[in-house]
């Protein structure tokens, strides 16, 4: 209970505050996390008293199933949690049906964009696609940072929103970092998902394989300079380093969701961050450093969601507001933040005196 006595005019008054459900949430989730980011829709809206209708990803469809059956057992009221399996054209009911209170998508950013025109005045966060970047500055434990763009740029084999995909490497450390960095690129375990030692395993399926070797021979036509990787067999994709590429590319423009990266030389600091910027995604970006006024002038300037200083930017903390600008998404996730984006404000004033 807060009392009002601001002013004159508000002595004697007090007010009470409260979060309410808002009803009723469409969920859209992907196949690349397909229980974590699930939960990442759940967890927040159970917890503010709302029901929930989830569209697994087709990719994955039996997880979802699994953890609905879980949190039956523990005591989740059937009504709360309807688990849907349909095609594209029944999903986009969850944007444009009345009694449907929010739409929760996470997803490529033309699909996210397009249910939000079409959702009316529902509510919509939008958790959507980037092309991170990560810059590596001169005073940065090299080693540290190659390894850590690396795991970030092929892990799942890319197939992450946030992974690694630009790096741009500060001119005066580049013919030391570039060298390390292929190396340790080249030096990740690739193969069977089921091997718990493998890294960089399938794509999802053969037309995304197929996607991205077409968009590497696309920036090879182009000029650009492989460094590793470049070769595809089957779904599986090499580790693929590319250097001078330009904003043309697809590989540097688009959201490639696959083990490419590109690595590009700069002047310092600020060409790093403008170069960064020119992206129309905005998701996440990394600054490797030792220095604070170059954290805080990255943090700043930076045209994305979230810095990471020190690291790449794939970390995400589940209980950190996570989520991007630009083309990126709109609105945020991390538990307590996704519960006020799944929440409204009742305010009730009382007179006293």
């Amino acid at each position: 209970m807060l009392p009002l006595d601001v002013s004159a005019a508000t002595v004697g008054y007090s007010a009470i505050v409260e979060r309410r459900a808002i009803g009723l949430i469409g969920a859209i989730a992907p196949f690349n996390f397909p229980l974590n980011l699930v939960a990442h829709k759940l967890a927040p809206a159970f917890a503010v008293g709302n029901t929930v209708v989830l569209k697994p990803p087709p990719q994955a469809p039996v997880t979802s199933l699994l953890l609905a059956d879980v949190l039956y057992e523990c005591g989740l009221p059937r009504e709360a949690l309807s688990v849907i399996h349909c095609d594209v054209e029944v999903a986009q009911l969850l944007a444009t049906d009345d009694r449907i209170a929010m739409l929760s998508f996470t997803g490529s950013s033309a699909v996210g964009w397009h249910l939000k025109a079409i959702a009316g005045r529902k509510r919509v966060a939008l958790e959507l696609g980037g092309n991170a970047a990560a810059i590596v500055l001169p005073d940065a434990d090299l080693a540290w940072a190659a390894a850590r763009c690396a795991l970030g740029a092929f892990a799942q084999a890319g197939q992450v929103c946030i992974k690694v995909q630009r790096v741009y490497v500060d001119a005066r450390v580049w013919d030391e970092f570039v060298p390390e960095f292929v190396k340790a690129a080249k030096a990740l375990p690739a193969g069977d998902p089921h091997d718990r030692s493998t890294v960089l395993g399938p794509l999802i399926d053969d037309a995304n394989a197929a996607r991205v070797e077409a968009w590497i021979a696309e920036a090879k036509a182009a000029g650009a300079n492989v460094l590793a990787g470049g070769s595809r067999r089957g779904r599986m994709v090499e580790a693929t380093v590319l250097t001078d590429t330009t904003q043309a590319m697809k590989v540097e423009s688009e959201e490639v969701f696959g083990p490419v990266v590109t690595v590009t030389r700069v002047s310092d600091l600020d060409d790093a961050i403008e170069r960064t910027n020119r992206s129309r995604f905005g998701l996440q970006a990394g600054v490797f450093t030792h220095d604070l006024r170059a954290v805080s002038r990255a943090f700043e300037r930076l045209d994305v969601g979230a810095v990471i200083a020190n690291d790449y930017p794939t970390l995400r903390v589940d209980n950190f507001p996570y989520g991007g600008i630009k083309e990126s998404g709109f609105g945020r996730e991390g538990v307590t933040y996704a519960m006020d984006e799944m929440s409204e404000l009742r305010t009730l004033v009382v007179k006293w005196t």
